[in-house]
C-alpha cells in the first residue's frame, strides 16, 4: 500500500475515513505481526538515517495531509503521526539527532513506513486518533478512558421517566455525559423536587391504567408522584413537566427561574396563594440551583471550553458545554505520555477531535488556553485573557486539576511507591545524575557576626526527612564569619567520619548559597577524593537559582517543579535546624558568661545548674533551697545574693 486517496473517505463515519478497509490493507502490507527485513546499516542507524529502501519511500512521499505509520522488525505499528505536509514532517525524524532521547530511540526502531493521505489537517488528526486507539502504539500518547460516565435519560413513553444511567440502548432521549456522578445526583435530586414524576419502573400504558393494575406508591402519597399509575393526571399535564425537564437537562435554567417567578407573581395576584406557595418553593428551588451551576455569560446561548493541565507523565483535557451559562455536558480526559515529546498543543487537538467524535457535535466557537496545532474547519478559538469568558476557563482549569489530584490519589493508593519513584527520576533527570537521588543531604552555617559559628546537616531520603539523621556542627577551627572555610571544615568532617565508619555516601549534596559556598564544598570534596561519587549543587536564596560546580549559568527549574520544592524544604530545614541550634548556644554560653563572673562558680557547678534549670531566667526565679540543693549552701547563698542585690 503506497497511500489511500480520497476514494478511501466515508461521510458515515464519524472521523471521515473507512477504518475498517484502511485496517484490512495495512494487515495484508504487512503493517502488523509480520517480520520485516530492514536495509538500514548500523551506521545509518546511528546516525538516524533511513535505509535505501525507506529513503525511496520518503523521497516519493507527497507534499498533502495525511497519517503516517512506523513499523518496526516484527511488522508492529510502533507509531502513528498525523502531518499537514506528509514529505516534510517524515523527513524530519531522519535528518538530524533529537534533543529527545525518546525519539531517538524511535527512529532506530523505524524499519518500514506507511502512510494514509486525506484531504484535509481535520481529517488525518481524525483518523490519526482513531488509529492510535486501534494499535495502542508504544510511542505514542494514549487516552486512557476506561470508565462510563453517567447520562440522564428521559424515556419516550405515555408516562416518561427520568433516571441516570452508564448504558445507551433504550429508545430515549439521553443527556450529558457527566464526568462527575455527584453532579447528575445534584440535577436529579432538581428535577425530582420540582416536578412530581413517577419514579417506578412500571411499562405504563392506557389499557393497564384503566384496569387498575398498579397501585399508588409512597411517592404519591408525600407527594412526591402525580398519581401517573393510576390516570390521576392526564398525559398532557404530564407532558408539560416533562418538557420543564427538558429545559433543565438542556441548560436553560435561568428561564425556568423566571418562568417560576412569574408564575408565582401571577397567581399572588389572583389570590391563588396556596399555589403561589407551590411556585415559590420550586422557584427557590431553581434559584439556589443557578446559583451553584451557572458558571458563564447567561445571555451567550451556547459555548464549548476545553481547560488543560499536567504533569510529568500525564496530561488532563476537561471539556464542558455551556448553555445559557449552565454546564449541560462534560468530560475528563487523560492522556499518558511517555517524558514531555508530545506538545500541549498535539494533545489539545486529540481530545478536541475525541469529544466531537464522542458526542458528534461539530464546533464554532470553542474557548481554549492557548490555540491547537489543528486548523478546525469552521472553528474560532478564543483564548480569553479576562472577562466572563476567561472566568468560566478558570472553573474549567479548576476541574481538572481536581481530576489530576484525583487520579494521582489513586495510582499512589495502587502503589504507594509509583510517586517516589517519578520524583526521583525527574530529580535524577533535572540535576543530572548517575542514579536516583534516594539519599540527599543539606548544608547551611548560621553564626552573627562571627559569634558561636554554628553548621547544620539535614538529610533526606526518597524525598522525605529522616529526622534521626540530622546533625549540626560547632565550628572549631575557623576564627570569624568565614563562611566559606566554615563550609569546608563541616563537609570535611562529616564525609570523613562517613567514609571512615563504612557507611554508604549520599547521591547529591546541597549546600546553601551561590557560587561561593559551592566552590568551597567542591575545594572540600577534591581534597576527600570523593568528587566523582558525589553530585554536589548549590541553591541561591533570592531566584532559586541552582549551581552546578563548573557552570558559569545557573540552572531556573519551574517554580511548580517538584525538584525545586524538595531542594526548597531540604533547605529550609537546614536553615530551621541551624537556627535552633545557634539560639540554644548563644543562650548557653550567655548564661555561662553570667554565671562565670560569679565567684566560686565554676564550669562544673555551672554546668550543673544548667542541666537543672535549663535557662538563667529559671535560675534567677529559683528559691534558696532549690539553689542548695544544686550547689550546696556556700554557693547558693552567693548566687542568691548575686541574682537579688536588693535582698528581695
Amino acid at each position: 500500500m503506497a497511500a489511500i486517496d480520497a476514494d478511501a473517505l466515508n461521510a458515515d463515519s464519524p472521523s471521515g475515513i473507512d477504518l475498517a478497509g484502511v485496517g484490512r490493507d495495512i494487515d495484508e502490507q504487512g503493517g502488523i505481526n509480520i517480520e520485516i527485513t530492514s536495509d538500514r546499516t548500523r551506521e545509518d542507524i546511528a546516525n538516524n538515517r533511513p535505509g535505501t529502501q525507506l529513503r525511496e519511500k520518503i523521497l516519493n512521499l507527497p507534499d498533502s495531509p495525511g497519517v503516517y505509520m512506523y513499523v518496526d522488525c516484527r511488522g508492529k505499528v510502533i507509531y502513528v503521526g498525523k502531518a499537514k505536509r506528509l514529505k516534510r514532517r517524515v523527513s524530519s525524524y531522519f535528518n538530524r539527532r533529537h534533543d529527545s532521547v525518546r525519539t531517538n530511540l524511535l527512529v532506530r526502531s523505524i524499519v518500514d513506513m506507511r502512510f494514509i493521505v486525506v484531504p484535509t489537517e481535520e481529517d488525518a488528526l481524525n483518523l490519526e486518533n482513531a488509529m492510535i486507539k486501534e494499535y495502542q502504539p508504544h510511542y505514542n500518547v494514549l487516552l486512557k478512558d476506561d470508565k462510563s460516565y453517567p447520562w440522564i435519560v428521559v424515556t419516550n413513553e405515555l408516562y416518561p421517566r427520568v433516571f441516570m444511567t452508564r448504558e445507551r440502548g433504550l429508545a430515549a432521549r439521553y443527556y450529558g455525559p457527566y464526568s462527575n456522578t455527584q453532579a447528575a445526583k445534584v440535577v436529579l435530586d432538581l428535577i425530582r423536587e420540582t416536578f412530581p414524576l413517577r419514579s417506578c419502573r412500571h411499562a405504563l400504558d392506557e389499557r393497564g391504567i384503566a384496569r387498575n393494575k398498579y397501585s399508588l406508591c409512597l411517592d404519591y402519597h408525600i407527594g412526591k408522584c402525580a398519581g401517573a399509575c393510576r390516570g390521576l393526571i392526564s398525559p398532557e399535564d404530564y407532558r408539560t413537566y416533562i418538557t420543564r425537564v427538558r429545559q433543565i437537562l438542556n441548560g436553560e435554567t435561568v428561564e425556568l427561574e423566571r418562568y417560576l417567578r412569574s408564575e408565582m407573581e401571577t397567581l399572588a395576584e389572583k389570590w391563588k396563594f396556596e399555589e403561589a406557595q407551590e411556585a415559590k418553593e420550586k422557584y427557590e428551588i431553581v434559584r439556589r440551583y443557578n446559583a451553584k451551576s451557572v458558571i458563564g455569560e447567561t445571555d451567550v446561548p451556547d459555548i464549548d471550553m476545553f481547560a488543560y493541565v499536567e504533569n510529568d507523565s500525564r496530561a488532563f483535557v476537561n471539556f464542558m458545554h455551556l448553555h445559557r451559562g449552565a454546564v449541560t455536558q462534560s468530560l475528563n480526559l487523560e492522556y499518558v505520555r511517555q517524558r514531555n515529546d508530545t506538545s500541549r498543543e498535539e494533545i489539545l487537538s486529540m481530545a478536541i477531535a475525541e469529544v466531537g467524535e464522542r458526542f458528534g457535535r461539530k464546533f464554532s466557537e470553542v474557548v481554549v488556553p492557548f490555540e491547537p496545532d489543528v486548523e478546525f474547519v469552521g472553528v474560532d478559538f478564543i483564548v480569553p485573557r479576562r472577562g466572563p469568558k476567561r472566568n468560566s476557563l478558570e472553573v474549567g482549569m479548576h476541574n481538572a486539576t481536581q481530576y489530576m489530584r484525583d487520579r494521582e490519589k489513586q495510582v499512589e493508593q495502587l502503589n504507594p511507591d509509583a510517586a517516589t519513584d517519578r520524583l526521583m527520576e525527574r530529580m535524577q533527570s533535572d540535576f543530572r545524575l548517575r542514579e536516583f537521588p534516594r539519599h540527599i543531604e543539606c548544608f547551611d552555617n548560621s553564626n552573627i557576626q562571627g559569634t558561636n559559628p554554628v553548621a547544620s546537616c539535614v538529610v533526606f531520603r526518597n524525598g522525605k526527612p529522616a529526622k534521626r539523621d540530622y546533625r549540626h556542627f560547632n565550628i572549631k577551627t575557623v576564627t570569624g564569619a568565614d563562611d566559606f572555610a566554615s563550609m569546608k571544615e563541616v563537609l570535611h568532617r562529616r564525609y570523613t567520619r562517613m567514609m571512615a565508619e563504612g557507611q554508604p555516601l549520599p547521591q547529591l549534596v546541597v549546600v546553601d548559597g551561590g557560587k561561593g559556598q559551592l566552590s568551597a564544598a567542591v575545594e572540600a570534596f577534591d581534597e576527600m577524593g570523593i568528587r566523582g561519587e558525589v553530585a554536589l549543587v548549590g541553591i541561591a536564596k533570592r531566584l532559586e537559582e541552582i549551581y552546578f560546580p563548573g557552570d558559569t549559568l545557573p540552572l531556573y527549574l519551574d517554580k511548580k517543579s517538584p525538584s525545586l520544592r524538595v531542594i526548597q524544604a531540604l533547605r529550609d530545614e537546614a536553615h530551621r535546624f541551624g537556627i535552633t541550634h545557634h539560639r540554644n548556644r548563644r543562650s548557653k554560653s550567655q548564661t555561662i558568661s553570667e554565671l562565670d563572673s560569679i565567684k566560686r562558680i565554676g564550669e562544673a557547678s555551672a554546668a550543673a545548674l544548667m542541666k537543672e534549670f535549663k535557662s538563667l531566667k529559671k535560675m534567677k526565679e529559683a528559691d534558696m533551697e532549690q539553689l542548695v540543693s544544686v550547689v550546696g549552701r556556700s554557693r547558693a547563698r552567693l548566687l542568691y545574693d548575686h541574682f537579688h542585690p536588693d535582698g528581695q
